[in-house]
């Protein structure tokens, strides 16, 4: 794996619901939490600090924590979150964050949801394949959360 594939990860996801209510679920920090599996204290807003719990099974222990970049109404939510969130023993500049996208494109069956996470660079290299893989795996279960989510 050459460097430049250890920044992001990359999902497309063919989702059977208009971009409106794909929208909605991932836009309304409840909706949000269902299908995530998080309890969010509140509702994304540009620039705010949005904290909760996860409540997957097996990261009960992890703290949410994330600032919402991006929200353009039914095209881009975008929000980052501290790398020392999954590594809290590697200290990081205050500026370090991982920043995740959902873009949204209608098509004729629905809305194409393009899922992007990048900054893994950020990591030290001995920690970047293992956080890179976990987050791989856990946007392949997500993927999977929200196109249940929309279909019902």
């Amino acid at each position: 794996m050459n460097k430049s594939d250890q920044d992001r990860i990359e999902k497309i996801v063919e989702l059977e619901a208009p971009v409106s209510r794909v929208w909605r679920a991932l836009t309304d920090h409840e909706e949000f939490g269902r299908w995530f599996r998080v309890s969010l204290d509140g509702p994304f807003a540009v620039g705010a600090l949005t904290t909760g719990n996860i409540t997957y099974p097996g990261f009960e222990h992890m703290k949410w924590e994330s600032v919402t970049e991006q929200l353009v109404p039914e095209r881009l939510f975008a929000f980052s979150w501290p790398p020392s969130a999954v590594d809290p023993d590697t200290e990081y500049d205050d500026g370090a964050k991982v920043t995740v996208e959902f873009r949204l494109q209608p098509t004729d069956t629905g809305t194409r949801l393009t899922i992007t996470e990048s900054g893994f660079l950020q990591f030290p290299e001995s920690k970047r394949l293992e956080v890179l893989r976990s987050n791989q795996q856990g946007w392949d279960i997500q993927a999977s959360n929200v196109a249940a989510h929309v279909a019902d």
